[in-house]
């Protein structure tokens, strides 16, 4: 999954700071049921990883049935955390 094209997918652009809140808020509910629909691990991780930069992941304990998925994302959500941080 390309970020870029994960961007345009949903959003119809690269430049979220350009889109209207209506706009940011449509594509956000098509991540969530494109979310709910996937079925390939590696996608939908990408697809959680992508809702969490932007805010709108569900909860760990309800994204990731796995305990090895979730102990995957907080690795992630710690990586971003200390990336910000910097």
């Amino acid at each position: 999954m390309n970020f870029d094209d994960q961007m345009f997918r949903y959003f119809g652009t690269t430049d979220l700071g350009a889109l209207h809140p209506d706009a940011l808020a449509a594509g956000t509910e098509r991540m969530r049921v494109d979310f709910g629909l996937e079925t390939n691990k590696g996608r939908r991780f990408a697809l959680w990883a992508l809702m969490h930069m932007l805010g709108v992941a569900p909860d760990l304990d309800v994204a990731f049935a796995d305990p090895a998925d979730r102990d995957s994302a907080r690795d992630f959500m710690d990586l971003i955390d200390r990336a910000a941080g910097d």
